[in-house]
């Protein structure tokens, strides 16, 4: 008698998914169309166009050669050695010295506590 009621619970979980699976099939074929509709869209076209002239506009070039410049500029670069400085001096430093330990230590513990919890 088990083995019947667990070859029903099976048949009958296998049902629900198929069910489920059909139900999210039939929620993905909605989005997909929705999406669809949206891109093809007339505003969805004049979002795509507006987009377009800023990029390729007098606008979008001002932006790129301003965005390079910063990049290359000297104060961006000496911000980006101190930033350097500092992670070195913080990883070579007593605080880093410390942080390393702590982990280690956290570490060693867990796998400590692990070991103690396997054991019979």
């Amino acid at each position: 008698m088990a083995d019947i009621e667990q070859q029903l619970r099976d048949w009958w979980s296998k049902l629900i998914t198929w069910l489920r699976g059909a139900q999210r099939g039939d929620a993905a074929r909605k989005a997909k169309a929705a999406l669809q509709d949206v891109r093809t869209s007339d505003a969805a076209r004049k979002a795509e166009a507006r987009l377009r002239d800023l990029r390729e506009g007098e606008a979008g070039r001002k932006a790129k050669e301003a965005l390079r410049d910063l990049r290359e500029s000297e104060a961006v670069g000496k911000a980006r050695d101190a930033a350097r400085d500092a992670l070195r001096d913080l990883r070579a430093g007593d605080a880093g010295r410390k942080a390393k330990a702590a982990i280690r230590d956290l570490r060693d513990g867990a796998s400590s506590h692990d070991k103690r919890d396997a054991a019979p």
